[in-house]
């Protein structure tokens, strides 16, 4: 009768980890991909920073975008990803004029069920910085 009695357990503990194990996983693969979002967000905002310090030293649009897709190479941003403006208040630019660049990243989830519910994320940064000197 024991004996009877343990197999029924193990087959109840069998089919609960079978039902439980795939939300497990998919919890553990959320997490993962939380994270590379979270990535995503800190390696754009480091590119627009490091490009706004580019754009303070250096007005030309061409090296700022190259700075900041330099930045972030693991994204693989474009130059469609990377605006560079300047304080259109100033007629001129200036000393103290504003630069503005903005870094946008589309992120999608690896994995194909959180990727199909959540759906491509557009991550967005900016960074503004007052112009230090101007470049020849």
């Amino acid at each position: 009768m024991t004996n009877r009695r343990r197999s029924r357990t193990t087959g109840q503990a069998l089919v609960e980890f079978a039902l439980v194990f795939p939300l497990i996983m998919l919890l553990l693969v959320a997490i993962f991909d939380l994270g590379r979002l979270v990535f995503a967000y800190t390696d754009i905002t480091n590119a627009a920073r490091s490009a706004a310090r580019v754009a303070i030293v250096n007005q030309s649009v061409t090296a700022v975008r190259d700075a900041a897709k330099r930045q972030a190479t693991g994204l693989g941003l474009t130059d469609a990803d990377v605006d560079v403006a300047f304080d259109p208040a100033c007629p001129t630019i200036d000393i103290g004029c504003i630069a503005q660049v903005d870094v946008r990243f589309e992120w999608t989830a690896i994995t194909p069920i959180i990727g199909n519910i959540v759906g491509p994320v557009t991550v967005h940064t900016t960074s503004r910085m007052p112009i230090e000197r101007i470049f020849p």
